[in-house]
């Protein structure tokens, strides 16, 4: 195990960097909006703005590292985004922080594409799932970690979004002095939406579902905080516990996964979720049950995102994988963007209480779903399924296809294992 981290632990203190800059403007958002007066609308369309950036950075990205190189591309896009993050205070108006907010969401894109795949290139195929589930780790930290800074300041002042650039500022230097070779950007283009859905019309459904529920509770948790008079820390704790519950429930989730109908634990996850919203929406602002709905209802968030990308991996060739990798990053990236425009205009209407109505009726949907299907397709035993690998929602599709050939490769080799012991 200290072998495999030797030679990878600047980039993943890096990337932990990177997110708590990124996991503070996300709550930042929230804060600062509700104090300059932003409606929810307009605080729902600012949400939407990062994932439109963060989707075109998705497909633009490779083709700008292929031109110019890994280091330019990573410096340039790490300015870009430190300064829009600083520049948040200085115009507080909602069209400035929806074009801010595409900014950072194109260059947080294209970091990730490039810190994954030097990432990906430091990572042998036996030492992969190792490397792959520490990334994952080092994210998830970063997001809770940012909302511990966040009671450091004032959400009124500029303080915080100061941090949050310096933040993102000093993280690129333990990346760029330990970098020593530039890998080959390979991202195979996505494959279509009609051919996807086809392939795997649950995980295609899904995935975009999915999309809607990870951007409402990670662009618009705050703004339900500061709707219901929630104070800064409560709200910094709120959004941690949506991110918390992922580290506890992924491991069991993946364990199960590799031992069961992916779908019936899909119907189940998402069950869960249901119900978990549903306590939220009953919870009449009880700040403990608030809190526990958080963690629920956001800890079966992720690992729903890597089941369905193994479930659809299940269903498709070796070869098809990367290009259907691409694809669901794209489909993701569309529930991403509709997520908060829905969510906003139904907390406009109804009262912030509808964030958990809204989160409740998409999680009901995917399990009614994935009730459906099951009708329309046989089961894939388990020995014929690909191996899980958690993988945080939000990834660029260098690391979802790094994770689908991981696990196809596991998925072989164990074939293989048990082929041998058969007497």
């Amino acid at each position: 195990m200290v072998n495999v981290f030797s030679g990878i632990w600047a980039l993943l203190l890096g990337i932990v960097f990177i997110m708590l800059g990124n996991g503070m403007q996300f709550t930042l958002i929230g804060l600062r909006g509700g104090i300059e007066g932003f409606s929810t609308a307009e605080l729902a369309v600012v949400t939407s703005g990062y994932f439109i950036g963060f989707l075109s950075g998705a497909r633009l990205a490779p083709s700008m590292i292929r031109r110019v190189g890994h280091v330019r591309v990573f410096a340039a896009l790490g300015s870009f985004m430190s300064a829009g993050l600083i520049a948040f205070p200085l115009v507080t108006e909602p069209w400035a922080w929806t074009v801010l907010r595409l900014l950072v969401g194109f260059c947080m894109s294209g970091v990730y594409v490039t810190a994954e795949s030097w990432l990906n290139n430091a990572a042998t195929n036996e030492n992969r799932g190792k490397v792959l589930s520490a990334y994952m780790i080092a994210q998830t930290l970063g997001i809770i970690g940012a909302q511990g800074l966040l009671t450091l300041g004032d959400a009124g002042t500029a303080v915080l979004f100061i941090g949050a650039s310096i933040l993102v500022s000093v993280s690129f230097a333990p990346i760029l002095l330990s970098v020593t070779t530039a890998p080959t950007v390979e991202v195979a283009r996505p494959m279509g939406l009609r051919e996807l859905f086809l392939g795997s019309p649950l995980g295609t459904v899904g995935i975009f579902l999915l999309g809607t529920v990870y951007a409402t509770q990670s662009g618009m948790g705050a703004v339900f905080g500061t709707e219901t008079g929630l104070t800064a820390d409560q709200i910094a704790l709120f959004v941690a516990m949506l991110f918390a519950g992922a580290l506890v429930l992924q491991y069991p989730v993946g364990w199960l996964s590799d031992r069961m109908d992916r779908r019936k634990l899909i119907f189940g996850a998402a069950t869960f979720g249901g119900v978990s919203c549903m306590l939220g929406w009953l919870s009449d602002g009880n700040l403990w049950t608030l809190m526990a709905a958080a963690f629920l209802a956001g800890g079966v968030t992720t690992p729903l995102y890597a089941l369905f990308l193994a479930y659809t991996n299940d269903s498709l060739s070796a070869e098809d994988m990367p290009a259907a990798s691409g694809g669901l990053v794209f489909t993701f990236g569309l529930g991403a963007i509709a997520g908060p425009m829905v969510t906003g205009w139904m907390m406009q209407g109804f009262g912030p209480f509808a964030f958990w109505l809204v989160l409740g009726a998409i999680f009901s949907i995917i399990a009614l779903y994935a009730l459906y299907r099951m009708t329309q397709r046989a089961v894939v035993p388990v020995e014929e399924t690909e191996s899980y690998l958690g993988i945080v929602p939000g990834a660029s599709p260098v690391a979802v296809e790094a994770a689908g050939v991981w696990a196809a490769d596991q998925a072989e080799a164990e074939a293989e294992l048990n082929e041998d012991a058969k007497p």
